[in-house]
């Protein structure tokens, strides 16, 4: 019997990516970032295993961070997480507002 790759799991999608309402909160966030002059570019990756947004600062660098969501992760440590520019999560969970909310600190700045 010869089993054929990925074809005897018809649940497992090609790529994983964002849908419209994940977007909508994403891009509303980079909105404001970029706004503040806090942020200046963004790319989209689509995987096999998770889909990632990027923000860069400026466009021939490293990102700044990186938002992304593995489906496989939701029933542990939360589909979502914001990774930092050295690697380090920086905040994971399973409701996406809630994980932002640790780039949205940013935003607050005390005035002089």
């Amino acid at each position: 019997m010869t089993v054929q790759p990925f074809e005897s799991f018809p649940h497992i999608p090609a790529q994983i990516s964002f849908d419209r309402r994940e977007l909508q909160v994403i891009l509303s966030l980079y909105g404001r970032m970029v706004a503040a002059g806090e942020w200046r570019d963004y790319g989209i990756s689509a995987l096999r295993d998770r889909a990632v947004f990027s923000v860069f600062r400026r466009t021939a660098e490293n990102p700044l961070y990186r938002i992304e969501k593995h489906p496989r992760l939701r029933m542990r440590q939360g589909m979502y997480a914001v990774v930092g520019m050295d690697g380090q999560v920086l905040k994971r969970g399973g409701d996406l507002k809630t994980v932002l909310r640790v780039l949205e600190r940013k935003l607050i700045r005390s005035v002089d």
